[in-house]
């Protein structure tokens, strides 16, 4: 086993590496990530890392492609600098809805990123609520997968245990959520709708109908990313017109581009429970939204990584 943990971060969300490194008890490494005059990314680790376990802090989000070129140049830092192993903590995985052909001559981008992580130097990877857990195997290095779920329940728990919610129901917004939405509907003891999505383009979708039981219900829908926030302001109109009592929404990673704020404030949707996966500007910290930390959750898959022992049991 390596003698040292290190943890270091770029500069996407500074705020959460901090948090981590004194759930750990530690501190961040001394670590320059700067820019040149024309936009180049420049990196200087300001300590020695020779030997040592090393777990790099950097969602891929807003702004896409500056953070993954800053994670790939601390990764090859640290290679240089004869890290014993490196690990690349990604909270929110960028371009993970690239993660096949729908249509003809596009690229997998999600396949292209994970070939440039492992070609920087990275030795594994620590992420969390992938778009499609499938893009685990665009690695050919480990993948620790982790899940926000038991962050999201257990506010929800405690929520019902006020009775703030009752007689409550979740809904998956498209299809390819049901997965997500039925285990996390198993494990808060409620029952399971689903939303009929179709998409029509870019960003852009159409809500057809509610399959399951509203009427008269609280309701909370559960995604992975709310982006646009598009989909689940059609959703929350759709299923008050299916007659449910209130709308909640909850996902993992709160992208929230565009006039997602906006969209949200002007809805009928009561509240949206997200985590501080990716950073809020103060332009997006609304007054319908609740942010939760994933970094104990984050700080304990780190230390049991470095340990060696079991990442998959903190989900059983």
């Amino acid at each position: 086993m390596p003698s040292e943990l290190v943890l270091t971060a770029g500069n996407a969300n500074p705020s959460l590496a901090q948090e981590i490194a004194r759930a750990l008890g530690t501190r961040l490494a001394e670590t320059e990530v700067s820019q040149f005059s024309d936009g180049e990314v420049f990196v200087q680790v300001n300590e020695n890392v020779r030997g040592a376990d090393v777990f790099i802090l950097q969602p891929t989000c807003p702004p896409v492609n500056h953070n993954l070129m800053e994670l790939l140049i601390l990764i090859d830092a640290l290679r240089r600098a004869s890290a014993f192993r490196i690990t690349a903590v990604i909270p929110y995985y960028g371009y993970g809805r690239q993660d096949r052909k729908v249509q003809p001559r596009v690229p997998i981008t999600a396949k292209l990123v994970a070939d440039l992580i492992t070609a920087a130097g990275a030795h594994r990877v620590l992420t969390m609520d992938l778009h499609v857990g499938q893009i685990q195997g665009f690695f050919n290095i480990p993948v620790d997968h982790l899940f926000a779920a038991p962050v999201l329940l257990e506010y929800f728990q405690q929520r019902v245990a006020e009775h703030a919610w009752q007689d409550l129901v979740v809904v998956a917004p498209d299809a390819g959520g049901v997965e997500r939405a039925r285990a996390f509907a198993k494990r808060l003891g409620t029952s399971l709708a689903i939303m009929d999505k179709r998409r029509t383009g870019a960003n852009e979708t159409k809500i057809m109908h509610v399959i399951g039981d509203v009427r008269e219900r609280d309701v909370i829908l559960l995604d992975d990313i709310i982006d646009t926030a598009g989909t689940i302001v059609q959703a929350v109109s759709a299923l008050k017109e299916e007659g449910a009592r209130r709308v909640l929404a909850s996902c993992t990673h709160a992208v929230l581009s565009g006039q997602a704020i906006e969209r949200l404030e002007r809805s009928s949707i009561e509240e949206v429970v997200v985590t501080n996966t990716i950073p809020l500007r103060e332009e997006q910290q609304g007054k319908k939204i609740t942010v939760l930390s994933v970094a104990p959750l984050l700080a304990e898959a780190i230390h049991r990584i470095h340990t060696e022992t079991s990442v998959s049991s903190l989900f059983i």
